[in-house]
């Protein structure tokens, strides 16, 4: 983790300075701000589908709202979150990174206003092998269009940059899970520290390989695909994982019972949306019939409304609904198993008995 923990500082570096540049010189040069929502609402004015604006529209709302609530409790759920946790030095650590995430975060959020400044600049996305604009190549094209050729190649550098350190710890953290929950557990019980790391170092380099062949040889839209459907997979771990940190209340079987059944109804929930594509005559084509977007329509539930929610909000309100009642169910007439954890393992610090560095470890 040393490596990209690095570079990561040229990265944070190289994007605050790259949107904080482009948030004050692109509304500059395009005239300000209120040309450039005048210019996105006069292009969403034209748009035949409802849902364009500036403003979000009433039925997308609470989808919306839910998204952003889903998506802030599986962040920390991700593998590749909790690895960079675990391997700080300490506490401490963690909480002086966690008191800049609200920064950094909002820098982040700025991003989206790129898209209003592409409209006022009048980019157009470059067509993509299957014949249709590939939105990807908006911000990039803004950059090239809006900044001198040198700040144009930093700015595609803090891209390329902050793509690749995240990959990196994804790919670490891939790797301990198949060395801790599959080689140690079934392939090599008895497996030494520097067989694991041996072990990991390999797992790693597959999965930066593999990751490389899904960017050549799949279509884009299955990343997009498979990042709206492992939201919802992760945020069923929320009882388990997180709040199993904070209580033991949660019995083990209804856990289990409960994720299986938020699995259930997620995939079921995503199953259900369609993705819609509007005409130039506002005529409404199917372009898939299942997986097409996270927001389920509540009037599926009887509801009387065109509103939709978030997938994996109601999945994870099944989940947990089962992880309540099944705990009552149970309590007192199934084992719950054994704990082996201890409470010091909640406290553990850098100098405590039993608390080594992986350097000392692999020697």
């Amino acid at each position: 983790l040393r490596a990209p923990a690095l570079i990561a500082f040229v990265k944070d570096t190289l994007i605050y300075i790259v949107v904080i540049t482009a948030i004050i010189v692109i509304p500059y040069q395009l005239g300000g701000f209120d040309v450039i929502f005048d210019a996105a609402q006069a292009k969403f004015d034209e748009s035949p589908n409802p849902g364009d604006g500036v403003i979000l529209a009433g039925p997308a709302q609470l989808q919306y709202a839910t998204l952003a609530l889903g998506s802030a409790l599986a962040l920390f759920l991700y593998p590749h979150s909790l690895t960079g946790v675990f391997a700080a030095k300490s506490r401490g650590t963690v909480m002086k990174n966690m008191a800049a995430l609200p920064a950094y975060s909002f820098i982040l959020g700025l991003l989206a206003l790129l898209g209003y400044m592409a409209i006022a600049a009048d980019v157009a996305p470059l067509v993509g092998e299957n014949g249709r604009p590939d939105g990807n190549t908006v911000v990039p094209l803004l950059f090239e269009q809006q900044f001198p050729s040198w700040f144009a190649g930093v700015a595609f550098a803090a891209i390329g940059i902050g793509a690749l350190v995240p990959a990196a710890i994804m790919s670490i953290a891939a790797a301990n899970l198949w060395t801790r929950n599959i080689y140690k557990e079934y392939l090599n019980k008895d497996a030494t520290p520097k067989q694991e790391a041996r072990s990991s170092k390999l797992a790693s380099l597959v999965v930066k390989v593999g990751a490389l062949a899904a960017i050549l040889v799949l279509d884009p839209q299955f990343s997009i695909d498979l990042q709206l459907i492992g939201g919802v997979i992760m945020l069923q771990t929320l009882p388990a994982v997180a709040l199993g940190l904070y209580t033991r209340w949660f019995h083990a079987k209804a856990l289990i019972a409960g994720w299986v059944v938020g699995m259930a109804v997620g995939f079921w929930a995503l199953y259900q949306i369609p993705q819609r594509v509007f005409g130039p005559d506002g005529e409404v084509t199917i372009a898939k019939e299942h997986f097409g977007g996270s927001g389920f329509p509540l009037a599926e539930l009887g509801f009387d409304t065109p509103a939709t929610i978030y997938a994996g909000a109601l999945a994870i309100a099944a989940n947990l609904l089962v992880c309540v009642v099944g705990t009552l169910a149970l309590r007192g007439h199934v084992d719950d198993g054994v704990d082996t954890t201890h409470p010091t393992d909640y406290t553990a610090e850098a100098g405590d008995p039993g608390v080594r560095d992986l350097t000392d470890a692999l020697h």
